[in-house]
């Protein structure tokens, strides 16, 4: 039998203490939480397919039929997941996927995707379709590579022509491959337009809005040297994603090599997760394409019909909270010799890219404005980009041009 024994006040409390000795404390500055959202860290914009009349080829076949498209995408920041944005913009039927995957470095292993629990989806016309969250931590600029199979036939409405990347189709679904065999190559983007990562709350996404000088025309293939990748290496170190939302041929008031700016802004901008701020870079197709291959019946803009197409811009931006930020448009005098399109410069042309530039230097609505005539131009003949940005075709920096224009970014004018 076990007695009771009374203990005194003093040997309660005693005891009491002891036992509060005895609890292991919980810290008194424990860590709280770290808050995640997702954040666009790589982007695509899509374009439809034109017909085979158009001055360019489009690089990609008319249709898939079981098939596999690899590609291979820079992030801009890393995160502990990800997901991926599938597109079926211009379709006019079902885009079915039937399996699609991620690997963390290309020629690594690749780990399946899921949509609602599933290896596939199907995606119907007009629409995108988000994959299931991925636990599968990534760095800021670490490559990763997608694929995509679609089971059968499947008509290409949808792509983005000039990715500066090398991409590859591979028969049967090879999305489970490290290494493909019996692929073909191309530089156009299938499928993928979007990828995002988890990210802490505070983390921001810059969105550059514009036509091929954005795209990455004449930047080394595969070695990502378009100004956004340098822009991004810049702003990584302080959580600030980039994405490229640049398509060659594109035009802010009409239609070109995919929608007008004013069309896609909603799509390509405002609808991008994480975006805090965007840089429109756009213009010189609207004033050089005129009298062209491309537009031989059309007419110049005038200064106020694009004025007015900016200001369009600024205020859609501005409603949503963003700041906004033009850049001044480049030299080009001389462009694209030797081609069919060698009479994209004319002095009457340059004239306005003169007065859309004073314009835009005192303002025109912008948050602030980015001065990249006067980064590329050469000081002896200002219409001109400088020799050594000068890509060779007069109109598009190279790899030297693309990193000067990064650099002649204000970082604090992007940040909110």
């Amino acid at each position: 039998m076990h007695r009771m024994i009374p203990l005194a006040a003093g040997a309660l409390l005693s005891l009491a203490s002891a036992a509060t000795v005895a609890t292991p404390a919980a810290p008194e500055h424990a860590p709280a939480p770290v808050a995640l959202r997702w954040v666009a860290t790589w982007q695509a914009s899509p374009q439809p397919v034109w017909d085979a009349n158009f001055l360019f080829p489009t690089g990609i076949p008319v249709a898939l039929d079981d098939q596999t498209f690899r590609q291979t995408a820079r992030l801009s920041l890393g995160g502990p997941r990800l997901r991926v944005r599938l597109s079926n913009a211009y379709g006019s039927t079902p885009l079915r996927i039937g399996a699609a995957s991620v690997a963390l470095r290309p020629g690594t292993a690749p780990v399946a995707l899921s949509f609602d629990g599933r290896p596939g989806t199907d995606i119907a016309p007009g629409q995108d379709r988000l994959s299931d969250p991925l636990a599968l931590p990534s760095q800021d600029l670490q490559a990763v590579q997608v694929d995509v199979h679609v089971a059968g036939p499947t008509p290409l409405k949808t792509f983005h022509w000039d990715g500066r990347q090398t991409s590859a189709i591979a028969p049967g679904d090879q999305t489970q491959t490290p290494a493909l065999r019996a692929s073909s190559a191309t530089t156009a983007r299938l499928f993928l337009t979007g990828i995002e990562v988890e990210a802490p709350a505070r983390a921001q996404t810059v969105v550059v809005i514009g036509d091929s000088i954005t795209d990455g025309a004449t930047a080394s293939l595969d070695r990502d040297q378009r100004w956004t990748d340098h822009l991004a290496a810049r702003l990584a170190p302080q959580g600030v994603a980039v994405v490229n939302a640049g398509i060659s041929g594109n035009r802010l008031l009409r239609d070109g090599m995919g929608e007008a700016a004013l069309a896609r802004f909603q799509r390509d901008v405002l609808d991008v997760p994480g975006v805090t701020s965007v840089v429109v870079l756009i213009g010189i197709n609207d004033i050089s394409w005129p009298g062209t291959a491309f537009a031989p019946a059309e007419p110049l803009p005038s200064l106020a019909a694009l004025q007015a197409g900016y200001r369009q811009l600024v205020a859609r931006a501005h409603a949503r909270g963003l700041r906004i930020i033009g850049a001044t448009l480049t030299p080009f005098e001389g462009a694209l010799p030797g081609t069919p399109l060698d009479d994209y410069y004319q002095p009457e042309k340059d004239a306005l890219r003169h007065r859309l530039n004073a314009w835009l230097r005192e303002g025109g609505g912008f948050d602030a404005v980015i001065d990249l005539d006067r980064a590329l131009r050469d000081p002896e003949r200002p219409a001109r980009i400088a020799p050594a940005y000068d890509s060779g075709d007069h109109l598009h920096p190279g790899d030297a041009g693309n990193r000067a224009m990064a650099e002649a970014v204000d970082l604090a004018a992007l940040l909110k």
